[in-house]
């Protein structure tokens, strides 16, 4: 059977926030998903994240871990990349069990079937987001950063992490791109009558809204932002905060 309960948690950037953030996610992972609960990430964990044939972030250990041992609890654990953290890989899905998707999906979610994106692309308000998603995607771009030293592409990565930042630093921008996501979500659920749920992040705007018919757009907000974070079930969707 698939799990009842699926946790949805989106835009912590860890490695950029203050180390209280980190420590949050990381009671959170201990205390919140129990054993068969599926624990969906919707990109934007991490930073910064690159895995080279034999390396990945060493800044990253810590949450790695936990994410291991959450695994190891008998939680399901699915990552879809997002703008800073898509270029996963056999680490995530060999080595840790993770089912991780560089681009959107589509899932059975505690009886919903989903359509989950983080996002990026989809409604970029600016042109700089919307050239970035397509450098960041193209597959001799990813070529050529792996063919780098990891000491010189994570700097690099590092030198950019503020750039790639700057669209979430204007409410403005934000909140428009908010209004075209969910307009987004809706055309999508107006189009595809089998999909029961469109999940969403990137914005860091939490959005809960329902159809008549239960259909609805879910995106949990940032954790970066108050520990924010879904619960959905096959009776209700909430949007909640994590007390650390």
């Amino acid at each position: 059977m698939p799990p009842a309960r699926c946790l949805v948690v989106a835009d912590a950037h860890l490695g950029q926030v203050p180390p209280a953030t980190e420590a949050a996610f990381h009671a959170f992972l201990d205390r919140v998903p129990q054993p068969g609960d599926h624990l969906l990430i919707n990109g934007d964990l991490f930073d910064f994240w690159f895995e080279y044939r034999a390396v990945v972030p060493r800044k990253h250990f810590a949450s790695i871990a936990r994410l291991q041992q959450t695994r190891a609890r008998g939680v399901a654990i699915t990552f879809i990349g997002g703008n800073h953290d898509r270029w996963g890989g056999d680490f995530l899905r060999r080595d840790l069990g993770i089912a991780f998707y560089a681009g959107e999906t589509e899932l059975d979610l505690a009886g919903r079937h989903a359509y989950i994106a983080h996002g990026d692309g989809l409604t970029e308000q600016h042109w700089s987001g919307a050239l970035l998603h397509r450098v960041t995607r193209h597959p001799l771009t990813i070529w050529a950063f792996r063919k780098l030293h990891p000491d010189l592409g994570f700097w690099i990565a590092a030198k950019l992490s503020g750039k790639l930042a700057d669209n979430t630093r204007d409410k403005a921008v934000l909140d428009r791109a908010a209004r075209a996501q969910a307009e987004y979500a809706r055309g999508l659920l107006e189009r595809r009558r089998d999909v029961g749920l469109v999940i969403l992040a990137h914005t860091h705007r939490p959005c809960l809204e329902r159809l008549s018919d239960g259909r609805a757009y879910l995106n949990p907000g940032a954790w970066l932002d108050g520990y924010r974070y879904a619960v959905v079930t096959g009776d209700a969707i909430e949007l909640k905060s994590f007390s650390a």
